[in-house]
């Protein structure tokens, strides 16, 4: 038994539950419960036909699959997903097809994520006149990358 208990409710009782494929696994699968065809460069909402309860104090990510990234050019839109612990409806992935010629098709049941589980920190903002030093400094983007 884990650490960590989440409440899942099936709103489609034919699609699996979210299931880590390997012991040792960080994400676990989840399923789009519809067929879908993704053109090249098009987006679209997959349903997964579960919702999830949180405990406070936790998150949820959803993660693109690197098989299908590397194998098809499938990713998602806003990666990670970010699953709150107030939010109670249905999972759903923005995927997106980043192959220039070939299209993609999913099948009910298909996996087309995973989700992360991970503790959330709540930080408290404390504005201040100046920053202290760091090793860095206030180099910008990319700035420890140059010779």
């Amino acid at each position: 038994m884990s650490d960590l208990q989440v409440l899942i409710k099936r709103l489609d009782p034919g699609v699996p539950l979210p299931k880590y494929s390997k012991g040792g696994d960080a994400g676990a699968d989840i399923v789009t419960r519809i067929d879908l065809t993704l053109e090249p460069g098009e987006r679209a909402l997959a349903p997964t036909g579960i919702a999830i309860a949180l405990p406070n104090g936790y998150a949820a990510f959803a993660h693109p699959r690197s098989g299908l990234a590397i194998k098809h050019g499938v990713s998602m839109v806003n990666t990670p997903g970010t699953i709150d612990a107030g939010f109670r409806g249905e999972l759903q992935i923005i995927l997106i097809n980043l192959d220039p010629r070939e299209s993609i098709s999913f099948k009910r049941g298909d996996r087309i994520a995973q989700l992360v589980f991970q503790k959330v920190e709540h930080a408290d903002f404390v504005e201040v006149e100046e920053l202290p030093g760091s090793g860095r400094s206030d180099g910008g983007f990319g700035s420890t990358g140059l010779a």
